[in-house]
């Protein structure tokens, strides 16, 4: 099912899987604290999430917890790719995963593209999920991902032979 086509001159799609496997890690913690998300839920998430950013279509995953009352985040973790990074090692996953399961609250996830998908006609882009049998109905989304009205620090760094992908937490 999966290649191992190289995408650059520095990484292949193995590093991309491994870069993952933290967030994967992180937002099945996340899932399991809060209770929002079933694990059948999450493999579905990754396996779309993993086809498009082997494909060096992914930019962000964001995760959000949001206030059922008024769609508002409340905590939020955005983990975000370089493939021009230099790290060639990951940290370990798991650190701020304090996430809870609060009353009144739901769980969306985020993802924003990179110009490389976005320059694809809507056929293509139809194709490339029907091809890769994606699991999840993606829809169009509005929602800023800036949080401004929540603080943010730097988390883990991810990464595998450039491949980086940095987690960012939002409370």
């Amino acid at each position: 099912m999966y290649g191992t086509n190289t995408i650059t001159g520095t990484y292949t799609v193995i590093d991309v899987r491994k870069t993952f496997e933290g967030c994967e890690a992180d937002i099945r913690t996340i899932a399991r604290r809060t209770g929002k998300w079933t694990m059948e839920y999450v493999d579905n998430l990754f396996h779309d999430i993993m086809a498009l950013a082997e494909n060096d279509y992914l930019d962000t995953v964001t995760i959000t917890l949001n206030n059922s009352s008024n769609d508002t985040a409340i905590r939020a973790a955005k983990f975000t790719v370089n493939s021009n990074g230099t790290a060639t090692s990951s940290e370990r996953a798991g650190n701020n995963n304090d996430w809870e399961n609060l009353p009144n609250t739901y769980l969306s996830v985020i993802l924003s593209y990179t110009t490389k998908w976005r320059i694809l006609s809507q056929i293509e882009k139809d194709k490339f999920q029907q091809n890769h049998s994606f699991k999840i109905g993606w829809v169009s989304s509005s929602v800023n991902t800036n949080f401004s009205h929540l603080n943010n620090n730097n988390a883990q760094l991810y990464a595998s032979k450039g491949y980086e992908l940095q987690k960012t937490n939002f409370k």
